[in-house]
């Protein structure tokens, strides 16, 4: 099966019942569909991380250097616990670029970030679909006997402390194995961001892997649902209507005048925004983790 799935311009409940629907999982997810969605912006946007963007394959070069200063300049109670897994998460969450991914356990979240800026509305956009249990019968036994015996779904980070406490040790962990798999884990309820965004991260064994590239070994794995231009004004309406917006997903004020900003601001149809557009769920001090 092709997973990349196309949709019609006017069929916004195909969209939905496309990113709900489970029977193309592998994992057969009995009572709860075991997926996490991002969005983007634009449908040709690729899954590199942040870290790999600031500086493609030298990246392990400068992961651990790039984490340590985080850790040293950072207030003394910032991370809810010393692994390398809690300052990740909280180096996500304020932007540091990470090997880390951001998803989310809502499409509708993902969706938010794929029509959440107006410049991008003449493109299509795309929200990414992932079986994570079945990625996770992938990881190496010691990871699967973890979250097996907790009957879970999703990692968290006290789970992968106790197996790799550093990230040195999943790397050695993940990558002695068969093959290289990536992980998805529920951060730790930093804030209300996190909660509300429903947030969840990936995580590749090395710093320069691609979870693109490993998707695209595994198609069975994931759905990649493109979102035509035609459909994402309804889509951000609908959204709207739902109570899915930047008021909910970034609460304070930033969020409430980021909110009050797009909903007030020129529709598609009135005229064309001018400005760089941004490509989807991106990091950044601002952006989700989820």
């Amino acid at each position: 099966m092709d997973p990349v799935i196309e949709i019609a311009d006017d069929d916004l409940y195909g969209l939905i019942d496309a990113l709900t629907h489970s029977d193309w999982q592998p994992s057969r997810g009995q009572f709860r569909i075991n997926v996490v969605y991002r969005g983007h912006a634009l449908a040709d946007h690729d899954l590199h991380t942040s870290l790999y963007r600031l500086r493609g394959g030298s990246s392990d070069r400068i992961e651990s250097h790039i984490l340590r200063n985080f850790r040293k300049y950072a207030a003394r109670d910032t991370s809810p616990g010393d692994s390398d897994w809690n300052w990740l998460s909280v180096a996500q969450h304020h932007g540091l670029p990470t090997r880390l991914l951001d998803w989310t356990n809502s499409p509708y979240v993902a969706l938010h970030f794929a029509t959440a800026d107006p410049r991008c509305y003449d493109a299509p956009g795309a929200v990414w679909c992932v079986d994570y249990a079945a990625a996770h019968e992938l990881l190496p036994a010691e990871l699967r006997r973890e979250i097996h015996a907790h009957e879970a779904g999703l990692f968290t980070t006290g789970m992968l402390g106790r197996i790799a406490y550093t990230l040195e040790d999943f790397d050695r962990c993940v990558s002695g194995g068969a093959q290289a798999a990536p992980l998805f884990f529920e951060p730790p309820s930093l804030d209300e961001r996190i909660v509300n965004q429903s947030a969840v991260f990936s995580a590749m064994p090395g710093a320069t892997a691609s979870l693109h590239d490993w998707l695209g070994e595994h198609p069975e794995l994931y759905r990649k649902v493109i979102i035509p231009a035609g459909l994402k004004w309804r889509i951000r309406d609908h959204l709207d209507q739902a109570n899915v917006t930047e008021r909910v997903l970034f609460p304070g004020l930033d969020g409430l005048s980021r909110w009050l900003r797009r909903y007030y601001g020129p529709r598609p149809e009135m005229s064309r925004v001018e400005g760089p557009a941004a490509p989807g769920m991106t990091e950044g001090p601002q952006a989700p983790v989820g």
